[in-house]
């Protein structure tokens, strides 16, 4: 696996066997914004052929061209796929964001891919490593899904790789850290005056040769007596963990007996454990110097990903039904099976529109076809169930700023597919005569709220429409109107999400929004029994109103909403207008009694009243039943109902006590801690909802990017006297 002599330099001009799964390798690349994803891909593309050594494609773009919005936001925000040759092997490279706040990206990269890069950069602190990688490690060793780890910025002064190696056993070995080993250690030039020895090559541990990068092109030779010594005791602890995956259960005993065995079954081995997802080797990566053509490590990370890494022939599809939920038989990897695709990612493109990142599952996909695209809603999301057909445009291969087109695109392949109006991310593609829905995978929760409002009339008008192809695009985000607080709400991962999504749709839509403080629904209840009496009585010429009631109101335990009791005797109030009463009463309840939030919890009981044969009314008797209730509220003590969210928090057991301090001081109520494994704990709290507003951002900063957290709705209850006293005056003042 990079120790093999490479029989092939570049490949660039190598036809590639795309037309046969067996040939394609798709790998998504995860790590750390800064850890030096991109710039590792470009080394890759440079190493191929696909791009010249000042890493230019034939117009003169780059690989890593980023759209507008990463060009003004200085980072990656989206998932983009970069397809590389080499060898004859079509290598579908999916370089994903390092910023947690879109962690939608990274899932769907994980989705399309058959395995996983870390990329792990030396200058990255071990907690800073754990924290962005090693939720998704877990979640990749759930599915078993191949990973390696590729350590970058070895430039970097006082950089210790044997120091790093041993801190990625610790982190993503777990009980079995001689399942984290590296393949290479590097080899060190002559010292700066720094003292700072450069790294200008590898030393392969199995084959034992020395690869130089340092004339710009990768050559061996065998290693020096010094170097030898070096690498004994590393190559060993290699072998070790190679024989231990091994899935001959001699070849222990042999070994320990002192059979010497031989590179190509220990190779052959570490290729299988590999693909398999039992043993990660760890590489190291560096971008080409100058003026040369190949970057340290470049090539040997190209063999891994073609013979280590599994074909999509070898990875099981997520399961289909029909779009009625009818269950049907597991798909497989086949060109000449019934199309099964998904689109991984939706982007819009000023030009050309609407284009769709698709995963082909099974079958092949072609141009001007018609396909069937089944939606799976989630309609909390803003995104709703449909089935409808529609014609595929241009298959093409993106590649910088470039869209190379594709004959078509066959099961294990991806590729970009044009016009797709109805299609979102998460959708299906199947054959219109054989509709079919693949099972979704898990999204993340939004939990950062963002209320908006548009900026003008003409803002007003395009809103919903940018608002809904918004949401199409990133199914992480949701969008929420609610009819409590009557605020339009976008919920996202973070602040950086949300400043994406405000760029997307002044840029993109032609929408400009206004940001306003984010309401929760608040709700008002009476603290103790109470009577009114409510007078309407109007003569003023002609036809006048008259309707008099008096009403009893009690408060009733949560959840009891608004009750209404008729105790009237003698018919003081005509029966006709005893629901004219009721329809008063709700109406002042939904608009409140006190600070302008609903009235819940209450029985309001009608005991008395008077009427008029003439003047009497539906309307009359409504305000009347509106007006008691409010004269009950002024002689009764009004409380202020808050909404309290149920919190889970999964941190690291060095913050468990940060964040339970953190939580007190936001009125918090710890219920309850568990160990949930790998040294992190689950603290479970109730806390209001006006407090954890910003949470998903001081979460991270408490637990240095560590920590998760969901909320759930648990109940509304009283607030503190103080701080409801505050909230009427500024809703008497209107603010």
């Amino acid at each position: 696996m990079g120790d093999k002599t490479n029989t092939h330099p570049g490949a660039a001009g190598r036809a590639t066997t795309a037309d046969r799964p067996a040939s394609v390798r798709n790998v998504v690349l995860v790590g750390h914004s800064g850890s030096g994803k991109t710039t590792l891909v470009e080394a890759l593309a440079q190493a191929t052929g696909a791009v010249n050594r000042a890493g230019r494609v034939e117009d003169g773009a780059t690989v890593s061209d980023y759209d507008e919005i990463e060009h003004r936001q200085q980072r990656s925000v989206q998932l983009s796929l970069v397809p590389l040759e080499w060898d004859g092997y079509k290598i579908n490279l999916l370089d994903t964001p390092g910023y947690a706040d879109f962690v939608g990206e990274l899932r769907a990269g994980l989705r399309a891919a058959d395995a996983a890069l870390f990329v792990i950069s030396a200058a990255q602190e071990a907690d800073a490593v754990a924290a962005s990688c090693r939720t998704v490690w877990e979640e990749c060793a759930a599915v078993g899904m191949p990973r390696a780890i590729v350590i970058t910025h070895l430039e970097t002064a006082r950089t210790d790789y044997e120091e790093l190696t041993r801190v990625c056993a610790e982190i993503f070995g777990g009980d079995d850290p001689d399942a984290v080993l590296p393949l290479y250690l590097p080899l060190y030039g002559p010292q700066h005056a720094d003292g700072h020895a450069p790294v200008t090559g590898l030393i392969g541990l199995l084959s034992q040769k020395v690869f130089d990068y340092s004339s710009g092109e990768r050559k061996d030779t065998p290693p020096d007596a010094e170097q030898a010594s070096v690498i004994e005791e590393a190559r060993n602890r290699l072998i070790e963990g190679i024989i231990s995956e091994s899935e001959d259960e001699t070849l222990m005993d042999r070994y320990l007996g002192g059979e010497d065995v031989e590179v190509t079954t220990l190779i052959d081995d570490l290729e299988k454990a590999v693909a398999r997802g039992a043993f990660h080797p760890v590489l190291a990566a560096a971008p080409a110097a100058d003026g040369a053509r190949q970057g340290l490590g470049t090539v040997e990370l190209l063999e891994l990903i073609t013979r280590g890494f599994p074909t999509p022939l070898e990875t099981a599809p997520p399961a289909v039904t029909t779009p009625e939920g009818k269950t049907r038989p597991q798909v497989a990897c086949d060109p000449g099976g019934p199309l099964v695709a998904e689109v991984v990612k939706t982007a819009s493109d000023p030009y050309v529109g609407r284009i769709s990142l698709v995963r082909v599952f099974s079958g092949t996909l072609r141009p001007d076809e018609t396909v069937h695209i089944s939606g799976h809603g989630l309609a909390d999301r803003g995104h709703e169930d449909h089935d409808v057909e529609e014609r595929v445009g241009a298959l093409t291969s993106p590649f910088g700023k470039q869209q190379r087109t594709m004959a078509h695109a066959i099961a294990g392949d991806l590729a970009c597919v044009a016009k797709l109006s109805r299609a979102e991310t998460g959708d299906t593609l199947s054959a219109k005569d054989d509709p079919l829905l693949m099972e979704p995978w898990s999204m993340p929760d939004p939990l950062l709220p963002l209320a908006i409002q548009a900026h003008s009339k003409a803002d007003e008008d395009k809103l919903s429409q940018g608002l809904a192809r918004l949401v199409a695009e990133d199914p992480t985000m949701r969008l929420e109107q609610n009819q409590a607080t009557h605020q339009v709400v976008l919920w996202c991962l973070g602040e950086a999400h949300a400043d994406v999504a405000l760029e997307r749709l002044r840029s993109r839509y032609g929408v400009q929004v206004d940001v306003v403080p984010h309401k929760v629904s608040l709700r008002e209840t009476f603290g103790g029994p109470a009577a009114g009496r409510g007078r309407h009585v109007k003569q003023s010429g002609g036809h006048g109103q008259y309707a008099i009631c008096e009403i009893d109101v009690e408060p009733l335990p949560a959840g009891s909403g608004v009750e209404f009791v008729d105790k009237v005797v003698g018919g003081a109030v005509p029966r006709q207008f005893i629901p004219s009463v009721e329809k008063g009463v709700r109406a002042q309840a939904a608009r409140g009694v006190a600070a302008g939030y609903p009235l819940v919890d209450v029985r309001v009981t009608l005991r008395d009243g008077k009427a008029h044969s003439v003047d009497s009314s539906d309307a009359a008797f409504q305000t009347a039943g509106a007006l008691a209730l409010r004269e009950a509220a002024t002689d009764s003590r009004i409380d202020l109902l808050e909404p309290v969210a149920e919190v889970r928090v999964l941190v690291s057991d060095d913050y468990v006590g940060s964040v339970m301090s953190d939580l007190s001081g936001r009125r918090g109520r710890v219920v309850g801690t568990e160990q949930a494994g790998g040294g992190r704990t689950l603290i479970r709290a109730e806390v209001p909802e006006l407090e954890i507003g910003r949470y998903a951002i001081d979460l991270r900063s408490i637990s240095h990017g560590t920590g998760q957290f969901s909320r759930g709705y648990a109940r509304h209850e009283p607030m503190p006297a103080q701080l409801a006293e505050k909230l009427r005056a500024q809703a008497e003042n209107g603010s």
